[in-house]
């Protein structure tokens, strides 16, 4: 079992205002595991912000303990705390002047010294940490000439070649686009492996969180911190509590979320495979409950018998209707007279 880096004692975490102190959250217990992904999620203005700033030391806490490999996160000076703590923020780097290998080399400076030169071995670290995500080709380019993406690889190298055990990263998905997303997700759970490190992130790419971490908390106003994996999360009904919106369901079949769609219409669906998948996907979004338990006159056929790959649509009055794509199906369904939904069917379907 991997061991906790960071161990949590009844945190109490909010900010200064004008009207005093502002409590976001409290009662916070929990631990963070080397060799793990973590992943904080929780709407806006919940306070995962200034959860993460309190854990990376950017903002005092109000109360309880945060300890770091078994030290006080207050005990800290600034120097011992950048040894074991780095931290990619959100905001998109504006640098000019700068190749990816010196800014990586930044992540060095809490073992330069004043002048900040890099020795033999201090470079082989920037090296090595510039290989390890991927990007050894762009080594030599300026910064401003990167993508998204690519800035954000940069500053997860600058945080390795910080060579700390923590590494906190404030919605590192942000700006990006989703291939780019899912890029830097399996990323981030790749080098939390290869590495042991404890790689915690705030996160608003829910699907993406639940597919690639280790450990989510949910956080909000009302429960505090709720910690576990995603399945356990699933099973004892965290994610549909938390989530519970209108419009969204929680899929215990899959362990993510979908559209909850509103149904006027049924059709049933006769098939299999990506084809049945794809045509019911379709229906359901356009208001049409379908599946092969569905109890109706008009049928639509996924799998030709033919073999041609085209659908088929049989009405009640004993017509049909033969079409290519679901695009051209769509067409035909909408001026198909259709039987109301059966509420008593759509919990089986």
């Amino acid at each position: 079992m991997n061991q906790p880096t960071i161990h949590i004692e009844n945190l109490s975490i909010g900010y200064a205002s004008k009207h005093g102190v502002k409590t976001v959250a409290a009662g916070i217990s929990a631990d963070i595991c080397g060799g793990e992904l973590t992943c904080l999620l929780g709407a806006n203005g919940v306070g995962k912000s200034t959860l993460l700033r309190t854990l990376s030391a950017f903002q005092p806490k109000l109360g309880g303990n945060i300890y770091i490999q078994g030290k006080e996160i207050d005990t800290y000076t600034d120097k011992q705390l950048s040894h074991v703590l780095s931290v990619v923020l959100t905001e998109k780097c504006d640098i000019r002047n700068m190749t990816v290998t010196e800014l990586v080399g930044l992540g060095r400076s809490p073992y330069t010294g004043f002048w900040g030169t890099l020795s033999k071995a201090d470079k082989e670290v920037v090296a090595r940490s510039i290989a390890m995500v991927g990007i050894a080709h762009l080594a030599g380019r300026m910064i401003d000439t990167l993508s998204d993406g690519e800035r954000q690889k940069v500053m997860i190298a600058k945080a390795l070649a910080q060579e700390t055990p923590v590494i906190c990263l404030d919605e590192p998905t942000a700006f990006l686009d989703f291939p780019s997303k899912v890029e830097m997700m399996q990323l981030l759970h790749r080098l939390s492996r290869c590495t042991g490190k404890t790689i915690f992130l705030s996160i608003h790419d829910l699907e993406l969180a639940l597919q690639t971490a280790d450990k989510i908390w949910l956080m909000d106003k009302a429960g505090g911190v709720t910690v576990g994996t995603p399945e356990d999360l699933s099973l004892d009904g965290s994610l549909s509590r938390f989530f519970a919106r209108k419009g969204i369901v929680f899929d215990l079949k899959t362990g993510l979320f979908r559209v909850d769609n509103e149904y006027t219409s049924q059709i049933r669906l006769a098939g299999h495979g990506q084809r049945y998948t794809m045509v019911r996907k379709a229906l359901q979004r356009n208001g049409i409950l379908a599946g092969r338990n569905i109890e109706s006159d008009v049928c639509i056929e996924t799998d030709s018998l033919r073999g041609d790959g085209m659908f088929v649509l049989r009405r009640a009055d004993g017509t049909t209707a033969t079409v290519r794509s679901i695009g051209e199906l769509l067409g035909v369904v909408r001026e198909t007279d259709l039987p109301p939904t059966d509420k008593t069917m759509m919990t089986r379907c």
